[in-house]
């Protein structure tokens, strides 16, 4: 499996429909706005829901996932966070490609997730808050999800030294 890191400067993934959009923070002299995601945006699909999910400790993980229909933007609001995916699509030319995004809110950025892709994220602040628009309605007797462990990849967590 190929692993890539991505930092929040950069533009561009390797994994198929993926996409890693740097933000721009439009301040004056009240403070700032981020546009998140808009309608227009080519990674926009459809508008399901949005959620917040907040992390108390650094070093939490919530990981990894998949859906076959929803579309996941991910955005760090507090906080930073390391964002692994990794392509589980057969069809895909992409197939089994891991991306590692470090991200944070003073450095915004959004991700696209493409259904058919595991993710999963580790708060690298204490308190760190991630808003997630969905492109579907959670459905709580039918998920739209397959879980697996956070250690299905290797050891993907550990920050080590560079």
């Amino acid at each position: 499996m190929k692993s890539e890191i991505i930092l929040a400067k950069q533009n561009s993934a390797t994994i198929r429909g993926v996409g890693f959009v740097p933000l721009v923070a439009n301040v004056d002299d009240r403070g700032y706005l981020i546009e998140i995601l808009r309608t227009v945006d080519p990674h926009f699909t459809k508008f399901g829901q949005v959620y917040l999910v907040g992390n108390f400790g650094r070093g939490t993980i919530r990981a990894f996932h998949k859906h076959e229909i929803l579309w996941d933007w991910f955005f760090i609001s507090r906080g930073s966070a390391k964002v692994v995916l990794v392509d589980d699509r057969r069809d895909s030319p992409t197939h089994g490609q891991m991306n590692v995004f470090v991200t944070s809110a003073r450095n915004p950025s959004l991700i696209a997730v493409p259904p058919g892709v595991y993710h999963g994220w580790m708060s690298l602040e204490d308190d760190t808050q991630l808003i997630s628009v969905a492109s579907e309605v959670y459905n709580r007797e039918k998920p739209d999800e397959v879980r697996i462990s956070p250690d299905s990849f290797g050891d993907v967590w550990t920050v080590r030294g560079r």
